[in-house]
């Protein structure tokens, strides 16, 4: 395969598709002038074929489009559905990823450039977010507890939508007499609760603890995130072969899950306490969805599976 030639060193966001290259290619640093200024950024941009490849890793803010039209292609991890910019013709979608903790391979691909490039204070801040992810594992099931249901997430100052989602979701949890649940809404850091003092949770979780703890929940829950985005979780929920209920998609994916073998759609929050029970009722088709779900990983999300799709695509 033919090198890869990294035009700018991308934040600890992209470290998911930037494991994949390099399980795949030899990757190496080429720093470009015309592309310092993504420097510490979601955006990975490289070279492939001598063909500028851009994958936007951003929240779902539009096609940024100088760097559109730079690119032979543009991937974008959240390609909002029915938004003009994003159905322009070079633009693809990515399959869900997690950010990973590659610091190593940073230091060995970036080195003293790193630093250079972006000053210590910075390289620091990043080798820290780096450090905080897990590192990356095709993971193994592990026991779930029975009936116990994990859930914690951040309560948004402009997403009502989706904090009334996940506060529907939490409700639903604590009112079932059979529900053992753990969690609940993040409390924000200026201690507005926007009203939601009845789901905020006691605590805030590590991302090991997030990781144990969602490993051994009943129903993983993924919600659309910030605009809309895709959450980091559900890859990473996917990968510990959990039982993953989700409400509709706003953005767009290469192949999506299927309802009923892969995941679990709901319309809309209301149906949270039928599922509930149904899911406690039903263990074979918790199993089906489960094993659906790490199936899906492992065809289409997989670091290493998400990188040669990329250059298959070039």
């Amino acid at each position: 395969m033919d090198t890869i030639r990294l035009l700018n060193i991308p934040n600890y966001v992209s470290s998911y598709y930037l494991k994949g290259m390099l399980q795949v290619s030899k990757v190496v640093y080429e720093p470009n002038q015309e592309f310092k200024r993504f420097n510490n950024t979601p955006f990975l941009i490289f070279q492939y074929k001598k063909k500028t490849i851009i994958i936007d890793n951003r929240d779902p803010n539009g096609v940024h489009q100088n760097l559109y039209e730079e690119s032979f292609l543009y991937f974008a991890t959240n390609q909002l559905q029915n938004r003009e910019d994003y159905n322009q013709p070079k633009v693809k979608p990515l399959f869900p990823h997690y950010p990973v903790d590659i610091s190593g391979s940073y230091l060995k691909c970036f080195g003293r450039c790193w630093i250079r490039r972006m000053g210590l204070e910075k390289v620091l801040k990043e080798i820290y977010s780096l450090k905080k992810r897990p590192n990356y594992k095709n993971l193994r099931k592990q026991e779930v507890k029975e009936n116990y249901i994990f859930f914690s997430g951040s309560l948004w100052k402009k997403e009502s939508e989706a904090n009334l989602q996940r506060a529907a979701f939490i409700e639903a949890c604590k009112q079932h007499k059979q529900v053992a649940f753990e969690g609940g809404l993040i409390p924000r850091t200026d201690g507005d609760t926007l009203g939601f003092d009845e789901v905020l949770g006691s605590k805030r979780y590590t991302s090991k603890e997030f990781s144990e703890k969602s490993a051994r929940s009943f129903i993983n829950f993924s919600n659309p995130a910030v605009l809309g985005a895709v959450s980091w979780r559900i890859a990473e929920f996917w990968n510990m072969e959990t039982f993953v209920l989700s409400l509709p998609w706003k953005v767009e994916l290469p192949v999506f899950p299927k309802h009923g073998k892969e995941i679990h759609l709901l319309d809309n929050k209301q149906e949270f306490p039928e599922i509930i029970d149904y899911l406690i009722k039903n263990p074979r088709y918790h199993q089906q969805v489960s094993k659906g779900g790490k199936a899906y990983f492992n065809k289409y999300c997989e670091p290493k599976a998400q990188a040669l799709r990329i250059f298959n695509e070039i």
